[in-house]
Protein backbone atom coordinates (compact mmCIF):
# COMPACT_ATOMS: atom_id res chain seq x y z
CA UNK A 1 0.00 0.00 0.00
CA UNK A 2 1.20 4.00 0.06
CA UNK A 3 1.06 6.46 1.91
CA UNK A 4 -2.97 5.34 2.48
CA UNK A 5 -1.83 3.51 5.38
CA UNK A 6 -1.18 6.79 8.19
CA UNK A 7 -5.31 6.06 8.85
CA UNK A 8 -7.85 4.58 8.78
CA UNK A 9 -10.49 5.78 5.89
CA UNK A 10 -13.31 6.50 8.19
CA UNK A 11 -11.23 8.38 10.06
CA UNK A 12 -8.44 9.68 7.64
CA UNK A 13 -6.50 12.37 9.72
CA UNK A 14 -7.16 15.58 11.17
CA UNK A 15 -6.22 19.07 9.25
CA UNK A 16 -7.59 22.93 9.78
CA UNK A 17 -10.86 22.67 11.34
CA UNK A 18 -14.34 23.19 9.36
CA UNK A 19 -16.99 22.36 12.31
CA UNK A 20 -17.59 19.48 13.97
CA UNK A 21 -21.53 19.86 13.26
CA UNK A 22 -22.40 17.88 10.37
CA UNK A 23 -25.13 20.48 9.19
CA UNK A 24 -22.57 23.10 8.82
CA UNK A 25 -20.71 20.46 6.44
CA UNK A 26 -22.24 21.32 3.16
CA UNK A 27 -19.71 19.32 0.64
CA UNK A 28 -17.04 18.70 2.94
CA UNK A 29 -16.45 15.12 4.38
CA UNK A 30 -18.15 13.84 1.58
CA UNK A 31 -15.24 11.13 0.54
CA UNK A 32 -15.83 8.43 -2.14
CA UNK A 33 -19.54 10.49 -3.57
CA UNK A 34 -22.25 8.97 -5.93
CA UNK A 35 -25.11 11.31 -6.72
CA UNK A 36 -28.46 9.86 -7.87
CA UNK A 37 -31.75 12.18 -8.51
CA UNK A 38 -35.26 11.54 -6.99
CA UNK A 39 -38.30 11.04 -9.57
CA UNK A 40 -39.33 14.92 -7.68
CA UNK A 41 -36.14 16.10 -8.70
CA UNK A 42 -33.79 16.40 -5.66
CA UNK A 43 -30.50 14.88 -5.87
CA UNK A 44 -28.88 12.89 -3.20
CA UNK A 45 -25.00 12.33 -2.37
CA UNK A 46 -24.12 9.21 -0.92
CA UNK A 47 -20.63 8.97 0.54
CA UNK A 48 -18.13 7.05 3.16
CA UNK A 49 -18.39 7.49 6.57
CA UNK A 50 -15.82 9.97 7.01
CA UNK A 51 -14.80 13.79 8.75
CA UNK A 52 -11.73 15.23 9.08
CA UNK A 53 -12.15 17.11 11.92
CA UNK A 54 -12.64 14.58 14.91
CA UNK A 55 -15.34 11.42 15.86
CA UNK A 56 -17.90 10.58 12.67
CA UNK A 57 -21.36 11.70 14.35
CA UNK A 58 -22.70 8.35 13.22
CA UNK A 59 -22.11 5.67 10.83
CA UNK A 60 -24.18 3.95 7.84
CA UNK A 61 -23.52 5.90 4.89
CA UNK A 62 -23.44 9.44 4.76
CA UNK A 63 -26.29 11.23 2.87
CA UNK A 64 -26.57 14.98 1.63
CA UNK A 65 -29.67 16.63 -0.80
CA UNK A 66 -29.26 19.19 -2.97
CA UNK A 67 -31.70 21.36 -5.66
CA UNK A 68 -28.69 21.70 -8.04
CA UNK A 69 -25.39 19.51 -7.35
CA UNK A 70 -24.00 22.89 -6.06
CA UNK A 71 -25.38 23.44 -2.76
CA UNK A 72 -25.29 20.23 -0.41
CA UNK A 73 -26.97 19.46 2.86
CA UNK A 74 -25.93 16.68 5.18
CA UNK A 75 -29.41 15.12 6.50
CA UNK A 76 -27.60 11.75 8.23
CA UNK A 77 -26.76 8.37 7.58
CA UNK A 78 -28.72 5.71 5.38
CA UNK A 79 -28.42 3.24 8.22
CA UNK A 80 -28.01 2.85 12.10
CA UNK A 81 -24.28 1.94 11.81
CA UNK A 82 -22.50 -0.77 10.21
CA UNK A 83 -25.35 -3.86 9.52
CA UNK A 84 -24.36 -7.01 11.53
CA UNK A 85 -23.33 -9.21 8.80
CA UNK A 86 -21.26 -7.16 7.30
CA UNK A 87 -19.35 -6.17 10.94
CA UNK A 88 -18.99 -10.11 12.09
CA UNK A 89 -17.27 -10.55 8.17
CA UNK A 90 -15.30 -7.54 8.66
CA UNK A 91 -15.05 -5.87 11.83
CA UNK A 92 -15.91 -2.47 10.27
CA UNK A 93 -16.72 0.54 12.28
CA UNK A 94 -18.22 2.83 9.07
CA UNK A 95 -19.19 2.16 5.71
CA UNK A 96 -17.37 3.26 2.75
CA UNK A 97 -18.32 4.14 -0.94
CA UNK A 98 -21.75 3.65 -1.13
CA UNK A 99 -23.62 3.29 -4.86
CA UNK A 100 -27.27 3.77 -5.03
CA UNK A 101 -28.74 3.07 -8.21
CA UNK A 102 -33.14 3.13 -8.76
CA UNK A 103 -34.76 -0.27 -9.74
CA UNK A 104 -37.85 -0.75 -11.59
CA UNK A 105 -38.85 -3.75 -9.45
CA UNK A 106 -41.75 -6.11 -9.75
CA UNK A 107 -43.84 -4.40 -7.11
CA UNK A 108 -43.00 -1.00 -7.97
CA UNK A 109 -39.24 1.72 -7.45
CA UNK A 110 -37.08 0.10 -5.74
CA UNK A 111 -33.50 1.53 -4.62
CA UNK A 112 -30.44 -0.38 -3.61
CA UNK A 113 -27.28 0.40 -1.96
CA UNK A 114 -24.28 -1.29 -2.73
CA UNK A 115 -22.07 -0.33 0.23
CA UNK A 116 -18.53 -1.43 0.83
CA UNK A 117 -17.44 -3.00 4.79
CA UNK A 118 -14.01 -3.17 5.44
CA UNK A 119 -10.86 -2.48 8.01
CA UNK A 120 -8.07 -0.59 6.47
CA UNK A 121 -5.11 -2.37 4.68
CA UNK A 122 -7.19 -5.12 4.96
CA UNK A 123 -8.81 -7.29 2.33
CA UNK A 124 -11.08 -9.00 4.82
CA UNK A 125 -14.20 -6.96 3.27
CA UNK A 126 -17.76 -7.40 2.36
CA UNK A 127 -20.05 -5.62 -0.25
CA UNK A 128 -23.87 -5.71 0.80
CA UNK A 129 -26.85 -4.95 -0.14
CA UNK A 130 -29.57 -2.84 1.63
CA UNK A 131 -33.33 -1.24 -0.18
CA UNK A 132 -35.25 1.87 0.30
CA UNK A 133 -38.43 2.93 -1.47
CA UNK A 134 -36.93 6.47 -1.92
CA UNK A 135 -32.93 7.53 -1.42
CA UNK A 136 -33.96 9.38 1.75
CA UNK A 137 -35.28 6.03 2.88
CA UNK A 138 -35.52 3.94 5.14
CA UNK A 139 -32.60 1.92 4.14
CA UNK A 140 -33.49 -2.06 4.85
CA UNK A 141 -30.40 -4.08 5.14
CA UNK A 142 -30.31 -7.64 3.19
CA UNK A 143 -27.27 -8.87 3.78
CA UNK A 144 -23.75 -9.53 1.84
CA UNK A 145 -23.33 -10.15 -1.84
CA UNK A 146 -19.38 -10.49 -2.19
CA UNK A 147 -16.65 -11.04 0.86
CA UNK A 148 -13.26 -11.95 0.44
CA UNK A 149 -10.95 -12.79 3.26
CA UNK A 150 -7.11 -11.67 3.62
CA UNK A 151 -5.74 -14.87 4.12
CA UNK A 152 -7.44 -16.72 0.97
CA UNK A 153 -8.22 -13.81 -1.79
CA UNK A 154 -5.82 -11.61 -3.73
CA UNK A 155 -8.26 -8.74 -4.21
CA UNK A 156 -10.75 -6.71 -1.47
CA UNK A 157 -14.74 -6.78 -2.01
CA UNK A 158 -15.21 -2.98 -1.81
CA UNK A 159 -15.76 0.13 -3.94
CA UNK A 160 -18.90 -1.01 -5.72
CA UNK A 161 -21.12 -0.19 -8.48
CA UNK A 162 -24.60 -1.69 -10.05
CA UNK A 163 -23.95 -1.28 -14.15
CA UNK A 164 -27.66 -2.15 -15.72
CA UNK A 165 -27.09 -3.77 -19.12
CA UNK A 166 -30.59 -3.53 -20.64
CA UNK A 167 -31.96 -6.78 -18.71
CA UNK A 168 -28.48 -7.78 -17.10
CA UNK A 169 -27.19 -6.22 -13.98
CA UNK A 170 -23.01 -6.44 -13.17
CA UNK A 171 -21.44 -5.81 -9.94
CA UNK A 172 -18.02 -3.57 -10.77
CA UNK A 173 -15.93 -3.83 -7.87
CA UNK A 174 -12.45 -3.51 -6.22
CA UNK A 175 -9.70 -2.24 -4.81
CA UNK A 176 -6.05 -2.54 -4.80
CA UNK A 177 -4.43 -5.53 -4.21
CA UNK A 178 -5.81 -7.90 -7.11
CA UNK A 179 -7.72 -5.57 -9.40
CA UNK A 180 -11.05 -5.05 -10.54
CA UNK A 181 -13.70 -7.41 -11.48
CA UNK A 182 -16.96 -7.80 -12.57
CA UNK A 183 -19.60 -10.18 -10.91
CA UNK A 184 -22.72 -10.83 -12.88
CA UNK A 185 -26.00 -9.91 -10.36
CA UNK A 186 -29.73 -11.62 -10.29
CA UNK A 187 -31.85 -8.34 -11.56
CA UNK A 188 -34.67 -9.95 -9.37
CA UNK A 189 -32.74 -10.19 -5.88
CA UNK A 190 -29.94 -7.75 -6.11
CA UNK A 191 -27.68 -10.41 -5.27
CA UNK A 192 -24.56 -12.56 -7.09
CA UNK A 193 -25.96 -15.07 -10.28
CA UNK A 194 -23.93 -17.48 -8.36
CA UNK A 195 -24.90 -17.47 -4.89
CA UNK A 196 -26.21 -20.28 -3.12
CA UNK A 197 -29.46 -18.08 -1.48
CA UNK A 198 -30.31 -14.22 -1.18
CA UNK A 199 -28.48 -12.53 1.78
CA UNK A 200 -25.82 -15.12 1.09
CA UNK A 201 -22.12 -14.55 -0.89
CA UNK A 202 -21.20 -14.83 -4.33
CA UNK A 203 -19.32 -18.47 -4.70
CA UNK A 204 -16.98 -16.80 -7.66
CA UNK A 205 -15.51 -13.16 -8.10
CA UNK A 206 -16.61 -12.51 -11.35
CA UNK A 207 -13.99 -11.24 -14.12
CA UNK A 208 -10.93 -9.01 -13.84
CA UNK A 209 -10.80 -5.51 -15.90
CA UNK A 210 -8.21 -4.04 -14.29
CA UNK A 211 -4.81 -4.19 -11.79
CA UNK A 212 -1.65 -2.89 -11.58
CA UNK A 213 1.99 -4.18 -10.52
CA UNK A 214 3.44 -4.39 -6.99
CA UNK A 215 5.97 -1.60 -8.10
CA UNK A 216 3.10 0.87 -7.22
CA UNK A 217 1.68 -0.29 -4.90
CA UNK A 218 -0.87 -2.04 -6.83
CA UNK A 219 -2.83 1.35 -6.74
CA UNK A 220 -6.21 1.62 -8.54
CA UNK A 221 -9.50 1.25 -7.02
CA UNK A 222 -13.57 2.93 -7.21
CA UNK A 223 -14.15 1.65 -10.88
CA UNK A 224 -17.26 2.98 -12.29
CA UNK A 225 -18.15 1.59 -15.84
CA UNK A 226 -21.12 3.79 -18.40
CA UNK A 227 -21.97 2.95 -21.58
CA UNK A 228 -20.17 4.54 -24.67
CA UNK A 229 -21.88 6.23 -27.53
CA UNK A 230 -22.23 4.42 -30.33
CA UNK A 231 -21.59 0.92 -28.33
CA UNK A 232 -18.94 -0.40 -25.98
CA UNK A 233 -18.25 0.75 -22.18
CA UNK A 234 -16.26 3.02 -20.78
CA UNK A 235 -14.02 2.38 -17.43
CA UNK A 236 -13.58 5.37 -14.66
CA UNK A 237 -11.02 4.91 -12.12
CA UNK A 238 -8.61 6.09 -9.41
CA UNK A 239 -5.01 5.36 -9.65
CA UNK A 240 -2.37 5.83 -6.88
CA UNK A 241 -2.39 7.32 -3.46
CA UNK A 242 -5.33 9.05 -2.23
CA UNK A 243 -3.16 11.42 0.36
CA UNK A 244 -1.28 13.13 -3.05
CA UNK A 245 -1.19 11.59 -6.07
CA UNK A 246 -5.01 10.50 -6.36
CA UNK A 247 -6.17 10.74 -10.17
CA UNK A 248 -8.78 9.66 -12.48
CA UNK A 249 -7.71 7.48 -15.66
CA UNK A 250 -10.09 6.25 -18.66
CA UNK A 251 -9.81 2.76 -20.60
CA UNK A 252 -13.12 1.41 -23.12
CA UNK A 253 -14.30 -1.61 -23.77
CA UNK A 254 -16.43 -3.21 -26.67
CA UNK A 255 -17.58 -5.94 -23.88
CA UNK A 256 -18.57 -5.34 -20.37
CA UNK A 257 -16.35 -8.04 -19.11
CA UNK A 258 -13.51 -6.10 -20.83
CA UNK A 259 -10.59 -6.15 -22.21
CA UNK A 260 -10.62 -2.52 -21.36
CA UNK A 261 -7.58 -0.69 -23.52
CA UNK A 262 -6.54 2.90 -23.67
CA UNK A 263 -5.65 4.69 -26.73
CA UNK A 264 -2.16 3.43 -27.25
CA UNK A 265 -3.58 -0.19 -27.12
CA UNK A 266 -2.43 -0.90 -23.50
CA UNK A 267 -4.52 -3.43 -22.17
CA UNK A 268 -5.74 -2.49 -18.21
CA UNK A 269 -4.59 -5.79 -16.83
CA UNK A 270 -1.18 -5.35 -18.26
CA UNK A 271 1.09 -6.60 -15.57
CA UNK A 272 4.37 -6.12 -17.80
CA UNK A 273 3.87 -2.56 -19.08
CA UNK A 274 5.23 0.86 -17.81
CA UNK A 275 2.40 0.99 -15.10
CA UNK A 276 2.50 4.99 -15.12
CA UNK A 277 1.56 4.65 -19.14
CA UNK A 278 -1.74 2.71 -18.54
CA UNK A 279 -4.71 4.28 -18.70
CA UNK A 280 -5.51 8.10 -20.15
CA UNK A 281 -5.60 10.35 -17.36
CA UNK A 282 -9.14 12.71 -17.78
CA UNK A 283 -8.44 14.62 -13.92
CA UNK A 284 -5.47 15.19 -11.45
CA UNK A 285 -4.38 17.69 -8.77
CA UNK A 286 -4.37 21.08 -10.50
CA UNK A 287 -4.61 24.95 -9.69
CA UNK A 288 -6.30 27.44 -12.03
CA UNK A 289 -4.81 30.82 -11.85
CA UNK A 290 -7.31 32.70 -8.25
CA UNK A 291 -9.28 29.24 -7.58
CA UNK A 292 -8.58 26.94 -4.65
CA UNK A 293 -7.21 23.91 -6.73
CA UNK A 294 -7.80 20.17 -6.70
CA UNK A 295 -5.30 17.84 -4.31
CA UNK A 296 -5.40 14.11 -5.48
CA UNK A 297 -8.77 14.40 -7.10
CA UNK A 298 -10.63 10.88 -7.49
CA UNK A 299 -13.22 7.95 -6.81
CA UNK A 300 -15.93 9.35 -9.56
CA UNK A 301 -19.11 8.20 -9.90
CA UNK A 302 -20.68 8.91 -13.00
CA UNK A 303 -24.71 10.58 -13.26
CA UNK A 304 -26.30 10.46 -16.23
CA UNK A 305 -29.12 12.32 -17.19
CA UNK A 306 -31.44 13.19 -20.06
CA UNK A 307 -28.90 16.31 -21.81
CA UNK A 308 -25.74 15.66 -19.79
CA UNK A 309 -23.26 13.51 -17.67
CA UNK A 310 -21.52 14.70 -14.86
CA UNK A 311 -18.53 13.53 -12.87
CA UNK A 312 -19.18 13.14 -9.68
CA UNK A 313 -16.02 12.83 -7.05
CA UNK A 314 -14.09 13.90 -4.04
CA UNK A 315 -10.84 16.09 -3.79
CA UNK A 316 -8.51 17.48 -1.24
CA UNK A 317 -7.18 20.73 -1.17
CA UNK A 318 -3.70 22.25 -1.76
CA UNK A 319 -4.10 24.43 1.20
CA UNK A 320 -6.30 22.11 3.38
CA UNK A 321 -4.57 18.69 2.15
CA UNK A 322 -6.38 17.13 5.07
CA UNK A 323 -9.44 18.58 4.06
CA UNK A 324 -11.89 16.85 1.39
CA UNK A 325 -15.02 17.17 -0.10
CA UNK A 326 -17.49 17.03 -3.08
CA UNK A 327 -17.26 18.56 -6.56
CA UNK A 328 -18.89 18.16 -9.55
CA UNK A 329 -18.06 18.55 -13.21
CA UNK A 330 -19.55 18.27 -16.79
CA UNK A 331 -18.33 14.78 -18.55
CA UNK A 332 -18.42 15.56 -22.42
CA UNK A 333 -17.88 12.60 -24.90
CA UNK A 334 -14.99 12.97 -27.91
CA UNK A 335 -15.92 12.49 -31.60
CA UNK A 336 -13.72 9.60 -31.40
CA UNK A 337 -15.63 8.25 -28.17
CA UNK A 338 -13.33 8.81 -25.25
CA UNK A 339 -14.92 10.59 -22.28
CA UNK A 340 -13.31 13.83 -20.98
CA UNK A 341 -13.85 15.85 -18.12
CA UNK A 342 -14.02 19.75 -17.66
CA UNK A 343 -12.03 21.83 -15.54
CA UNK A 344 -14.70 24.23 -14.17
CA UNK A 345 -16.78 23.17 -11.36
CA UNK A 346 -20.28 22.41 -12.05
CA UNK A 347 -22.36 25.61 -11.69
CA UNK A 348 -25.97 24.57 -11.63
CA UNK A 349 -28.29 26.42 -13.70
CA UNK A 350 -25.66 29.02 -15.22
CA UNK A 351 -24.75 25.95 -17.41
CA UNK A 352 -25.90 25.08 -21.45
CA UNK A 353 -26.87 21.52 -22.26
CA UNK A 354 -28.12 22.09 -25.61
CA UNK A 355 -25.26 20.66 -27.68
CA UNK A 356 -26.81 21.80 -30.75
CA UNK A 357 -25.64 26.04 -29.37
CA UNK A 358 -22.17 24.45 -28.91
CA UNK A 359 -19.37 25.75 -31.01
CA UNK A 360 -19.35 24.91 -34.48
CA UNK A 361 -16.34 26.65 -36.08
CA UNK A 362 -12.82 26.75 -36.21
CA UNK A 363 -12.93 30.25 -35.73
CA UNK A 364 -14.87 30.46 -32.14
CA UNK A 365 -11.99 28.43 -30.79
CA UNK A 366 -9.17 31.74 -31.57
CA UNK A 367 -7.71 33.55 -28.83
CA UNK A 368 -6.39 33.26 -25.26
CA UNK A 369 -6.96 30.45 -23.32
CA UNK A 370 -6.04 29.14 -20.08
CA UNK A 371 -5.15 25.72 -20.12
CA UNK A 372 -3.68 22.54 -18.26
CA UNK A 373 -2.07 19.49 -18.93
CA UNK A 374 -1.73 16.76 -17.35
CA UNK A 375 1.06 15.26 -18.86
CA UNK A 376 3.05 16.14 -15.54
CA UNK A 377 3.53 14.07 -12.59
CA UNK A 378 0.73 13.27 -10.98
CA UNK A 379 2.42 14.03 -7.32
CA UNK A 380 2.49 17.71 -8.28
CA UNK A 381 -0.37 20.63 -8.22
CA UNK A 382 0.22 21.14 -11.87
CA UNK A 383 -0.43 24.50 -12.21
CA UNK A 384 -2.14 26.55 -15.15
CA UNK A 385 -1.03 28.32 -18.15
CA UNK A 386 -1.86 31.03 -20.81
CA UNK A 387 -1.87 29.73 -24.38
CA UNK A 388 -2.36 32.29 -26.99
CA UNK A 389 -4.43 29.75 -29.78
CA UNK A 390 -4.01 31.84 -33.65
CA UNK A 391 -6.17 30.34 -37.22
CA UNK A 392 -2.68 29.01 -38.20
CA UNK A 393 -2.45 26.90 -34.68
CA UNK A 394 -5.71 25.41 -35.78
CA UNK A 395 -4.66 24.69 -39.50
CA UNK A 396 -6.23 21.03 -40.16
CA UNK A 397 -8.67 20.90 -37.59
CA UNK A 398 -12.17 19.47 -38.72
CA UNK A 399 -15.69 20.54 -37.23
CA UNK A 400 -17.93 17.80 -36.64
CA UNK A 401 -20.38 20.11 -34.81
CA UNK A 402 -21.67 20.28 -31.32
CA UNK A 403 -18.70 21.39 -29.86
CA UNK A 404 -16.67 18.15 -31.35
CA UNK A 405 -13.48 18.65 -33.08
CA UNK A 406 -10.60 16.51 -34.29
CA UNK A 407 -7.58 16.69 -36.37
CA UNK A 408 -5.11 13.61 -38.01
CA UNK A 409 -1.53 13.91 -38.95
CA UNK A 410 1.33 14.59 -36.85
CA UNK A 411 -0.28 16.56 -34.44
CA UNK A 412 -3.74 14.50 -33.65
CA UNK A 413 -6.74 16.25 -31.76
CA UNK A 414 -9.65 14.99 -30.66
CA UNK A 415 -11.40 17.66 -28.95
CA UNK A 416 -15.14 19.06 -27.12
CA UNK A 417 -15.56 22.78 -26.84
CA UNK A 418 -18.62 23.39 -24.51
CA UNK A 419 -20.34 26.59 -22.57
CA UNK A 420 -19.15 26.88 -19.00
CA UNK A 421 -19.17 28.80 -16.15
CA UNK A 422 -15.60 30.52 -15.39
CA UNK A 423 -15.77 29.93 -11.50
CA UNK A 424 -12.64 32.25 -10.62
CA UNK A 425 -13.94 35.37 -12.92
CA UNK A 426 -17.41 34.67 -12.29
CA UNK A 427 -18.41 34.75 -16.08
CA UNK A 428 -19.83 32.40 -18.95
CA UNK A 429 -16.86 31.36 -20.61
CA UNK A 430 -15.72 28.53 -23.25
CA UNK A 431 -14.32 25.57 -22.08
CA UNK A 432 -12.45 22.63 -23.87
CA UNK A 433 -11.23 19.24 -23.02
CA UNK A 434 -8.96 17.49 -25.40
CA UNK A 435 -6.69 14.22 -25.87
CA UNK A 436 -3.39 16.62 -27.30
CA UNK A 437 -0.63 15.64 -29.91
CA UNK A 438 1.54 14.27 -27.19
CA UNK A 439 -0.92 11.97 -26.10
CA UNK A 440 -2.23 13.28 -22.63
CA UNK A 441 -5.48 15.17 -21.78
CA UNK A 442 -5.35 19.22 -21.74
CA UNK A 443 -8.42 20.76 -20.85
CA UNK A 444 -9.08 24.83 -20.33
CA UNK A 445 -11.02 27.74 -20.75
CA UNK A 446 -11.27 30.90 -22.59
CA UNK A 447 -10.55 34.02 -20.81
CA UNK A 448 -9.66 36.35 -23.77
Amino acid sequence: MTELDEAPRASRGAGAPVSLDPSAWGARNAHDPTAVRDDDGIYWLFSTDANADGPLPGSGAQIRRSADLVTWEYVGCALDGVPGPAREWSGAEGLWAPDVVRIEAADGVEWRMYYSASSFGSRTSAIGLATAPHPSGPWTDKGIVVATQHDRDAHNAIDAQLLVEGGRHHLVYGSFFGGLHVLGIDPVSGFALDAPAPGEPASSFGTLIARRPTSVDTALEGPYVIPRPGGGWALVLSYDSLVNTYHVRVAVSENVEGPYVDPEGHVMTDLDGDPERIGLTVLASHRLEGAAGLLAPGHAAVLTEDTRQLLVHHTRLPDEPRQHEVQVRRLVWTAQGWPLIAVQPWAGERENDDESTWPSGVDELVGEWEIVDYAGPTQEVVGSRLLSVTADALAGLVAHGNGRFTRDGDAPVDAVVFPAWDAVRGVPALSFAARAPHGSVVVGTKVG
